[in-house]
């Protein structure tokens, strides 16, 4: 939580906002000092606000907060870099959502490695109600995805995010391999 920071100078101290009178009484000037030990922080934050919603310079403690403003969730072992990239995507992987190229952008931000979508595709009509659809009995995705080091790809985690992202129906598998 963000509060008081010791020794954070203000800049603008109130005293200077005084009329004359007040900025020679050494009371005044120690009585409005304390307003600027707990304004300072507050001014500077709003000062660099737009540092705090730019998810590639907020602070890190900051990140969670607005990564929670685009729905994203972190898991816990992800360095900092890779969430800042998460929450800076979000945005353009909400709007591919429900593509293969939507997908592929997600998986490749949530693990850094290379991805590779099979999807068996294909849209069916029938002119009868209830009538079975022509082709495969059920769409079909695979994802595979190339890492370093596949033990550190919690694959829990990345099923969750493919069983999040493709259509209910659609029957996927997913593999992490070594590459």
């Amino acid at each position: 939580m963000r509060g008081t920071v010791p020794g954070l100078p203000t800049a603008t101290p109130l005293i200077e906002l005084l009329p004359a009178v007040y900025q020679e009484d050494p009371f005044a000037d120690r009585f409005v000092a304390g307003f600027d030990d707990v304004l300072a922080p507050v001014l500077s934050t709003m000062d660099c606000l737009v540092d705090y919603l730019d998810p590639r310079l907020a602070p890190e403690d900051f990140l969670d907060w607005l990564a929670s403003w685009v729905g994203v969730a972190f898991d816990e072992g992800w360095p900092v870099e890779r969430r800042r990239a998460v929450v800076a995507g979000a945005v353009e992987v909400y709007r591919l959502r429900g593509t293969v190229s939507g997908l592929r952008r997600h998986l490749a931000m949530l693990t850094g490695g290379r991805v590779e979508i099979t999807d068996s595709g294909g849209v069916s009509w029938s002119a009868r109600p209830d009538a079975p659809p022509p082709g495969e009995d059920s769409p079909r995705l695979a994802v595979r995805v190339t890492v370093p080091e596949p033990a550190a790809v919690p694959a829990g985690a990345l099923d969750a995010a493919v069983a999040a992202a493709k259509p209910a129906h659609v029957v996927h598998r997913v593999e992490v391999c070594a590459g």
